[in-house]
């Protein structure tokens, strides 16, 4: 760590800046494509592709380790970042800027996921055992920070734009933002990160990376038992990747077509605050729940809880109110379902699929298996819903989510208790 800098200087923003991108993607980028007048469907499509930099991430995670230090790849990937949502702004005002953005936003797509992979390295790097556990907190609150930003100022503020000009000229205005952002962040960062020199290897090749990245694929996959594991986590996100595509939308379509007929600023005031909260609630709790009654006996009431949106949305398109208190308590009771029940599938990668000569490189793969079961639903997602409607989509979500419950009850898991998780992995 850099002399006479303490962690607090650094370990906020770092991962606030983190999590913003993650989460305009995940969640903001659905929105203004609902705003131009783009179909669910193809919503649910393109934003599944823009996630698949998640999913490959760990492949060239290895290939970073050639940077001279990890602050180099940190501030670098942060000025990409910002230069691609500066391209996206640009790109709304095109002819093209369907075609023109999707591309933009897969580039934004990758610089973030490659940041993700350098800024988690340089915190394990930079800190001892003892400051990494005192930071942890500070870790995942400025990451869901970066959900607050996201979802509800960014929306609230796009929502008001809305209202006075287009479309277009409205989120062109909120991605020059973001850009301008970024950019400050990704400046200070040049004075405030610690340089954290990348460990010594005998082979610092890219020939002597790839083979190393080929031994950590091939131990991976030989595990005993490793395919059952991948079914149950890509299965374990069954229901979430299609709420998490078609919720949003749900509330913003109209009545007549079924929906609840919300306006972008109302969905950014019911997610992005008590919404918000929820979900760090219910991930701290299901951490301490989980610590309290161990992984193997906890996970069948996890993956209820992860499912609990599902019924949420089932409840809301089945009475339509109109009230905004009640959808924002109904929204509550569905974030903090997603945050505690999101707690199991991170701790059975961690415990189950994780553990050997590669934890870390593991625990990365598995995620990113995790990001293909997520991506997988939210492909489908919109093809489904406009086929069935909302009501009777959201009663096959619920139908969706027993295979993972049937299968937690035959999956091997340690008895061991866990530790609460800090941080969710993205997705």
């Amino acid at each position: 760590m850099t002399p006479g800098r303490s962690p607090i200087t650094w370990v906020p923003t770092l991962y606030f800046i983190e999590g913003l991108p993650f989460f305009t993607i995940a969640m903001i980028v659905g929105q203004m494509y609902k705003s131009m007048g783009v179909d669910n469907a193809t919503i649910g499509h393109y934003t599944a592709l823009l996630g698949l930099a998640w999913v490959f991430k760990p492949l060239w995670s290895p290939f970073l380790e050639l940077a001279p230090n990890k602050k180099t790849v940190v501030v670098v990937f942060q000025y990409v970042g910002a230069a691609a949502m500066g391209l996206v702004a640009l790109s709304l005002q095109l002819p093209a800027w369907f075609a023109v953005g999707v591309a933009v936003l897969s580039f934004l797509a990758f610089a973030s996921a490659t940041h993700d992979i350098a800024a988690d390295g340089l915190y394990i790097a930079s800190l001892t055992t003892r400051q990494q556990a005192m930071y942890a907190g500070w870790q995942g609150a400025f990451f869901n920070a970066g959900r607050l930003m996201a979802a509800g100022g960014v929306l609230v503020l796009a929502g008001s734009l809305e209202k006075r000009m287009p479309a277009a000229q409205s989120w062109t205005t909120i991605f020059a933002g973001l850009s301008l952002l970024m950019v400050v962040f990704a400046s200070y960062h040049l004075w405030a990160l610690p340089n954290s020199a990348n460990a010594a290897r005998e082979d610092r090749s890219l020939r002597g990376t790839a083979l190393l990245l080929r031994e950590v694929l091939v131990d991976f996959f030989t595990k005993p038992g490793i395919w059952m594991a991948i079914v149950f986590i890509i299965l374990f996100r069954a229901g979430e990747g299609q709420i998490q595509t078609i919720g949003p939308l749900f509330l913003r379509d109209p009545r007549s077509a079924g929906g609840l007929g919300l306006t972008t600023d109302q969905v950014g005031i019911v997610y992005g605050t008590a919404g918000t909260v929820a979900f760090i609630v219910g991930s701290i709790l299901g951490g301490y729940f989980t610590a309290w009654l161990g992984l193997k006996r906890a996970l069948p009431f996890l993956i209820l809880g992860m499912n609990l949106p599902n019924l949420v949305f089932y409840f809301l398109a089945t009475t339509l109110p109109s009230e905004l208190t009640l959808i924002g308590a109904a929204l509550s009771v569905e974030m903090f379902g997603y945050g505690f029940g999101f707690v199991g599938v991170i701790l059975y990668i961690m415990q189950v699929v994780a553990q050997g000569r590669y934890t870390t490189a593991h625990y990365a793969l598995g995620t990113g298996v995790m990001q293909i079961g997520f991506l997988l639903f939210k492909w489908i997602s919109g093809d489904i819903q406009t086929a069935l409607g909302y009501r009777s989509f959201f009663l096959w979500v619920l139908v969706s989510a027993l295979p993972v419950l049937l299968m937690a009850w035959f999956m091997h898991v340690p008895q061991t208790a866990a530790q609460p998780a800090a941080q969710p992995a993205e997705a």
